[in-house]
């Protein structure tokens, strides 16, 4: 009995729970799973161009001997990466699978033989990123007409079958990648065959994913995952190097360009590329083995007739799952949110559960950094025991559906946004999209808006959205106040980073944007290997004058100076806040560093001893969580904010760039920083700009204390030694943080009176 493929419904994707049939029939395409006309067992994989053309992958199982050869070591799991994290925490690292206990598609083993009937795939042309000149329609429908059969004297030599899932974030970044290989080695009799194995990928979403990274070799739909079962393929992407024999030359990843939590700007390894070369150059593939990251494929699981030991019978998606996702994942796996996929449609949840399973029960979801739970910060993410129980058991049942009845409703929400009521204003960063190359290093841009403020407005609540989540790989928006108006702190709006998520601010709390402002935003892009384009906006909420009671404003321990030393494992790097305001609270911490961030620690000093506030024993850059403390600490209290930040530049660390490298201060990734930006939030009625020097009580006259500043300034920025500092004297961060509220004549270039201005106004 088959599974049957019905229709989506108002753009939901899936199968009608519980309905089964003899004859499985996709209704979007009116095609049928059937049995080949060859002789033997066989199944057909129904696959369609994108012109419209549909045809068949016909699989006819063999009666080959399989080897048993050992499946090997298995690697540990990995960091997650960069753009892989924003979207990723569902990529795994490698890892034995409980229902592939087989032998089956490992080097040496044989497969069953099949034959790809004509697939037309959409003519390219092409590309920046590399593209082999002769892909051409032409040449696409050259190889498209060629059947892919395995004999003993075929014109292909060898067949790459690479198993791909559409939502699968690697699977997307190696799309490109797969397409040039299949480029470079068509000449060699090599020739690719993409199968998607995935319950949750329809026939539509295949096309769709075609298109999108127009993939020149053609891609079926494997129902019922039986060719994915007769390979023992487990991840996708995954490939497999397959000889005339049916023997598997070469299976596992494609290179090590990508993994969870890593993003080399190169691969250091081109597997799949090396197999190919050594295996047409008539040599045996040196490493024939490497294990896959990626995705676990979504099979089709049989719904247990009664519960197995350890396992409850009345645990369904309709009545536990549901309510545990809608709890603890929909936030960001919902329609036009961050998560690579929604799991709100059932079909869409039971393709992914191998997935969420294995990612709950490895503490990666729901991401989360810090030690403490909701009794320390008020937005942590937890997923209680039980609730990680309901998972394990309706896994083990076979995922079933159970009564529609037992639906809740979804989570409210405002559409494309995670604010608490639709924005007041939405700005865009510019009037057209930024085109973000497929490759190369991309220099922080900045895109100057004017929110048409004439008078002062409380901002309550800010969300950035970017226009193209895959290359952002961080926004912020922040304030440029008109010249001389009073103004605290570094400027800070709001900010978009892998990770984090907009919180309201404390009741009666909001930002001050002076009359006519400008908002500046800064972008950060990394490339991903297709032409981009980014159009980044902002929602903004705007407070009633009348009913805000504290300000909000950002500052910053921050440390500029420092160098890392090549093969260094546990570096240190500590930067102090010490003028604080003299009344309101600390509220929340955002630390930030690089690739080689280990660990950071925040503390706060009063009366000579240390109170722990934020300890993130494991940084990880793709998950840069805002934490927002469960008890707000009063500031009266403080005499000084500390951070501790520690680098690992050593082998040891998979996302670092190079250990050989001195580290110091820079935007780029391979670069560092040092940084926790503080929110706090001060009563209206405070003097502006009063703050208090803490030491032991005791405060040094200002004078000496501006001058001390001064001298300390310009030996640290006055490169040129002229008694000035210039804007290109100091460091990026301080450019775009803080030179212009130094620089109040606006000539750029910053005066001893200048910087004793700005200090009387900090001290």
């Amino acid at each position: 009995m088959e599974h049957a493929c019905f229709p989506n419904n108002g753009g939901r994707k899936g199968h009608l729970p519980g309905q089964t049939g003899a004859r499985p029939i996709c209704s979007r395409s009116r095609q049928r799973i059937v049995p080949s006309a060859a002789a033997g067992c066989a199944w057909k994989i129904h696959a369609r161009a994108i012109g419209g053309s549909h045809r068949d992958i016909v699989l006819h199982r063999g009666d080959a001997p399989r080897s048993d050869m050992p499946r090997g070591d298995r690697s540990p799991a990995v960091h997650v990466s960069i753009w892989l994290a924003v979207v990723v925490p569902l990529l795994v690292a490698p890892s034995a699978v409980a229902n592939d206990s087989s032998n089956r598609g490992f080097p040496g083993s044989q497969v069953a033989p099949f034959k790809l009937q004509a697939v037309k795939p959409q003519p390219v042309t092409s590309r920046d990123s590399g593209a082999a000149a002769d892909r051409s329609p032409d040449a696409a429908a050259d190889r498209a007409s060629e059947a892919v059969e395995f004999r003993q004297t075929p014109s292909d030599l060898f067949t790459v079958v690479c198993f791909l899932g559409v939502e699968c974030p690697l699977a997307r970044l190696y799309a490109a990648r797969l397409n040039d290989l299949a480029d470079a080695f068509a000449a060699d009799g090599v020739r690719f065959i993409g199968v998607d194995s995935n319950r949750q990928d329809s026939l539509a979403d295949i096309q769709a994913y075609v298109r999108d990274h127009q993939l020149a070799f053609p891609v079926g739909k494997d129902y019922q995952n039986k060719v994915a079962d007769d390979f023992g393929a487990q991840r996708t992407p995954e490939v497999f190097v397959v000889d005339v024999a049916r023997t598997v030359r070469y299976r596992g990843r494609i290179d090590d360009q990508y993994e969870p939590g890593i993003a080399r700007p190169t691969a250091n390894r081109q597997d799949l590329r090396d197999a190919l070369e050594q295996l047409v150059n008539g040599r045996p593939v040196q490493v024939p083995q490497t294990d896959p990251p990626g995705c676990l494929i979504g099979r089709v699981k049989k719904v247990a007739q009664r519960p197995s030991a350890g396992t409850t019978s009345s645990v369904t998606f309709a009545k536990q799952v549901s309510r545990v996702l809608n709890t603890h994942c929909v936030e960001c796996h919902r329609a036009g949110e961050i998560g690579p996929f929604a799991l709100t449609d059932y079909d869409e949840v039971a393709g992914w559960a191998d997935t969420i399973l294995e990612t709950v029960n490895d503490g990666r979801m729901p991401p989360w950094h810090a030690r403490g739970g909701q009794d320390t910060f008020v937005n942590a993410r937890h997923m209680p025991a039980e609730d990680k129980q309901i998972l394990r058991d309706w896994v083990a049942a076979g995922v079933p559906f159970g009564d529609p009845e037992d639906l809740p409703e979804l989570p409210q929400t405002v559409a494309g946004w995670q604010l608490p009521r639709a924005p007041d204003l939405v700005l865009e960063m510019r009037d057209k999209p930024f085109v973000v190359p497929p490759t190369g290093t991309v220099e922080y841009q900045y895109f100057v808006v004017d929110p048409g403020f004439v008078e002062d407005q409380w901002i309550t609540g800010a969300q950035i959205v970017p226009g193209s989540r895959s290359v952002v790989h961080h926004a912020i928006c922040f304030v440029r106040p008109p010249d001389g108006s009073q103004f605290r702190g570094i400027g800070w709006i709001t900010a978009y980073v892998p990770g984090q998520r907009s919180l309201p601010l404390p009741s009666g709390a909001a930002r001050r944007v002076p009359a006519g402002s400008k908002l500046v935003f800064q972008m950060h892009y990394t490339p991903n290997g297709r032409e981009q384009q980014d159009l980044t906006k902002v929602g903004i909420l705007l407070g009633k004058d009348e009913e805000i009671t504290h300000e909000v404003y950002t500052v910053v321990a921050i440390d500029q100076e420092f160098e890392i030393p090549p093969h260094a494992s546990d570096h240190e790097v500590t930067a102090t806040v010490d003028s604080l305001p003299a009344s309101g609270q600390l509220f929340a911490i955002v630390p930030h560093m690089h690739v080689r961030g280990k660990s950071i620690k925040v503390a706060a000093r009063n009366k000579g001893r240390d109170r722990l506030l934020l300890d993130v024993p494991r940084y990880d850059f793709n998950w840069q969580h805002s934490y927002y403390l469960a008890e707000p600490v009063p500031l009266s209290t403080l005499e000084q904010i500390k951070m501790t930040a520690t680098f690992d530049n050593s082998e040891n660390n998979p996302a670092n760039p190079d250990p050989t490298q001195h580290v110091t201060w820079g935007d780029q990734t391979w670069q560092e920083m040092a940084i926790a930006f503080l929110a706090v939030s001060e009563p209206r009625d405070a003097a502006h700009g009063r703050s208090r020097q803490r030491n032991h009580d005791k405060t040094p006259p200002q004078d000496a204390a501006v001058e001390a500043f001064l001298a300390e300034f310009l030996e640290r920025f006055d490169l040129d030694q002229d008694g000035n500092v210039d804007r290109d004297e100091p460091p990026r961060s301080f450019q775009r943080f803080g030179f212009r509220q130094f620089d109040r004549d606006r000539d750029g270039r910053l005066t001893p009176d200048e910087i004793r201005a700005a200090a009387r106004k900090q001290l």
